[in-house]
C-alpha cells in the first residue's frame, strides 16, 4: 500500500510516501512536520529511507526518521550527510512488495533519482515531472533546463505504454493516463 503522509500537511513540504510490504520504506522524508509520529500511525518500523533527490523540502526530517526507527538512507549521491548509501542509476532496490529501478534523472538536482517498479508501472517522480505536464525548477543550484529536459525524455523510454501511477514530489499522484502528463511535461520543458 502507498500512502501520501504529507497529504494534508499546510507547511512548506514534499511528499513523502510510504510503502508498505516486504520491505517498508519512505520515499523522502519531507520537512515542517512531524513525519515520525504520522508513521508511528501506520508502522511499528521502517527498513529504508529513499531520497529522491537533498533539496531541503525533502530532507529536513531524515534526522528525525533516523532516530525514532534506527533505518538508514539510500540516495544517488554518497557524499550528501543525508545518504547512508548510494544507489546507482539502474540498479534495483527494493519497495514495498516489489523491486524499482533507480532512474539517475538530473537537471532539477543534480542528485536526483525516479523509482519505477516496471511490474506493477508505478513510479516515484520525485521533483522531475508533476501533475497536468508541469515539471522541476531549475533555477536553484545545480539545476539545468537541458539536462531536465534529458531526463524526462529518459523517464519516459523507461515507462513506455507501461506507467499506472506517477507519485509525484509536490501536488497530487497522477493515477489516470500518467503517461500523458510525462508527455506533457516533455514537450513543455522543451520549450522553455
Amino acid at each position: 500500500m502507498i500512502r501520501n503522509l504529507a497529504r494534508d500537511v499546510q507547511a512548506f513540504t514534499s511528499n513523502v510516501f510510504l510503502v508498505t510490504g516486504d520491505t517498508t520504506a519512505l520515499i523522502d522524508a519531507g520537512a515542517n512536520f512531524d513525519l515520525v509520529s504520522r508513521v508511528d500511525d501506520h508502522v511499528d518500523d521502517l527498513d529504508r529511507l529513499y531520497l529522491t533527490h537533498t533539496h531541503p523540502d525533502h530532507v529536513e526530517n531524515v534526522a528525525a526518521v533516523r532516530d525514532a526507527f534506527d533505518v538508514e538512507t539510500w540516495g544517488y549521491d554518497p557524499e550528501s550527510e543525508y545518504v547512508d548509501n548510494a544507489i546507482d542509476d539502474g540498479e534495483t532496490v527494493p519497495v514495498g512488495d516489489d523491486d524499482y529501478e533507480a532512474l539517475f534523472t538530473p537537471g532539477h538536482a543534480p542528485d536526483h533519482l525516479c523509482l519505477y517498479a516496471a511490474s506493477t508501472g508505478v513510479c516515484f517522480a520525485g521533483d522531475l515531472v508533476f501533475a497536468n505536464g508541469s515539471f522541476g525548477r531549475t533555477d536553484l543550484a545545480g539545476g539545468d533546463r537541458p539536462t531536465l529536459v534529458e531526463s524526462i525524455g529518459s523517464l519516459r523510454e523507461a515507462v513506455s505504454e507501461n506507467l499506472t501511477a506517477l507519485h509525484v514530489g509536490h501536488g497530487p499522484s497522477v493515477l489516470e493516463r500518467p503517461l500523458d502528463d510525462v508527455e506533457l511535461a516533455y514537450r513543455a520543458a522543451q520549450m522553455g
